[in-house]
């Protein structure tokens, strides 16, 4: 009897445990589903703040920044013979006419061109940048798409974002690093000094961790390869201060001349 009953209640048992065992697994994926175990986003994770309106603090390389150098000035920027060739084809009148006179606002420079930044949240995770000189735009993606989906060079190409983040000790550290490649050709500086398609620049952007002298204070590092025209990456240092409001944005078309 007991073997009888056993035999009859087993394939119930089973069937029961099944049961509760794929309700288990519908239920846990459907947790997942919703979101509650899903990695956080880029915004929700910043080690820092870099979203508001800013404005470039010219204390040093004023020559290049400020005005237009002159024809064959490559102070300090590694040109390889090659570069110095095409800089001395530079004629801003047939960029112009070419409607080229965008090709010293590209990524490799367009945080050297004196003006005012726009940052704030795309979406959770796309940080946008957009510049008043030239009318820029730049989107810094912490999700990259497949190569494919980039689309064709441009000035600001297509670039990557991370938070590079050390939260041991104390206190936490964090910066955003971008690393921007897909350019179109154009100048690291207003008198023509070229970069190319193969270019890529790396970036790091971060916060000063006290005001100074009352303000807040962004500091943009930036590293331009290029293994057609700079014989060893160009290094800059740029600072923007924060301002309280859009009160001075002011957006400018793109000019072959300052």
């Amino acid at each position: 009897m007991r073997n009888s009953l056993l035999n009859s209640t087993l394939p119930v048992t089973l069937a029961l445990l099944a049961s509760l065992g794929a309700q288990t697994l519908a239920h846990a994926q459907g947790r997942r589903g919703t979101g509650q175990s899903s990695a956080p986003t880029a915004e929700a994770t910043a080690p820092i703040d870099l979203t508001g309106y800013w404005v470039s603090v010219v204390t040093f390389d004023w020559r290049f920044r400020m005005v237009t150098p002159p024809p064959g000035d490559y102070e300090a920027v590694p040109l390889t013979a090659a570069g110095k060739q095409v800089m001395a084809a530079w004629d801003p009148a047939r960029d112009t006419a070419a409607g080229e006179q965008c090709k010293s606002y590209g990524a490799p420079i367009i945080m050297r061109v004196p003006g005012h930044l726009h940052i704030s949240w795309q979406d959770e995770q796309t940080l946008k940048v957009e510049t008043d000189s030239g009318e820029q735009t730049r989107l810094f993606h912490f999700t990259p798409s497949t190569a494919d989906a980039h689309g064709p060079p441009s000035w600001q190409g297509y670039s990557v974002a991370v938070w590079d983040q050390q939260r041991q000790g104390r206190p936490a550290w964090g910066q955003l690093k971008v690393t921007t490649t897909d350019l179109k050709p154009g100048y690291i500086r207003k008198n023509g000094i070229p970069y190319s398609d193969r270019a890529s620049v790396l970036e790091y952007f971060d916060l000063m961790p006290q005001q100074y002298q009352g303000e807040q204070i962004m500091t943009v590092a930036s590293v331009v390869t290029d293994p057609v025209y700079l014989f060893q990456p160009f290094v800059t240092d740029d600072i923007f201060s924060k301002l309280p409001s859009a009160e001075d944005w002011k957006p400018t078309a793109c000019s072959a001349m300052w």
